[in-house]
């Protein structure tokens, strides 16, 4: 199962089948899907102009597709760190992408605009790096809970809503605790590269040292003085030189033959 169609169980196990209460502000609703909402993806208007007998016959097909476009990606949930992604969505389907979004922007410090952009989604990342998802999680579903209990039908229906938010915080927070962050491990290629280039570096030092004292030896016999050896004879430059290469050489094959 992708992440949405996970998701999406979730949701629909409190969404439920259809119910058309007389206290619910949404009316005759289907899988969590209103009248109102079938409507207007349908292109019906007025909304009442759909017949409710269509609420209640609508596929599944259908559902998914309207709470994959006008709730799940409308709430940026596939951009979310996972767990984040189900409280956000779930919270986008009761009460609004657009509350949702504002409530988890001003959470993370982000512009309260409703829609969900770059910079919140950095904004995002930022808190979740900082705090983690499971803060966030618990900071959204709390801000949430706080909503719904000033709504005037929170004495009718307050009981099922905590209860649904209760069950999608714990499941958000399972699925933020079987995230881990793999430490960053150094390349063995680029490894065995930069110790090999050391090996290159180091080694030559001597080389380097002994080729420069050879040269101002004979620079010295040729009458021209370098810097760093105006003190030492030409031929004592040329004899050091020339000891350190034989030794060094003489050095390797001992190693080697060892």
């Amino acid at each position: 199962m992708t992440r949405f169609e996970q998701c999406l169980a979730h949701v629909l196990r409190h969404e439920g089948g259809y119910v058309d209460h007389p206290n619910d502000p949404g009316g005759a609703t289907n899988f969590g899907i209103t009248r109102k909402t079938l409507a207007r993806w349908r292109g019906v208007k007025p909304w009442w102009k759909l017949s409710k007998s269509e609420v209640r016959r609508i596929k599944s097909k259908e559902i998914e597709a309207i709470y994959r476009a006008r709730y799940w990606r409308r709430c940026g949930a596939p951009g979310m760190p996972k767990g984040l992604d189900l409280a956000l969505f779930d919270f986008a389907v009761n009460s609004g992408p657009s509350r949702a979004v504002k409530t988890l922007q001003s959470i993370v410090g982000s512009l309260r605009d409703g829609v969900v952009g770059p910079i919140t989604l950095a904004a995002v990342r930022r808190a979740n790096s900082n705090i983690g998802a499971q803060a966030l999680i618990n900071q959204l579903c709390q801000r949430r809970l706080g909503f719904l209990r000033r709504l005037p039908a929170f004495s009718t229906f307050g009981r099922g809503w905590s209860r649904r938010v209760q069950s999608v915080r714990q499941a958000a927070l399972r699925a933020a605790e079987r995230v881990t962050v793999s430490p960053i491990q150094p390349r063995p290629d680029l490894i065995n590269q930069r110790n090999f280039f050391m090996q290159i570096l180091t080694g030559y030092k001597t080389y380097i040292v002994a080729t420069a004292m050879l040269i101002a030896g004979i620079g010295q016999m040729l009458g021209i003085d370098l810097p760093g050896f105006e003190q030492q004879a030409s031929g004592q430059l040329v004899f050091e030189a020339l000891a350190i290469l034989f030794f060094r050489k003489g050095l390797k094959n001992e190693i080697a033959g060892a």
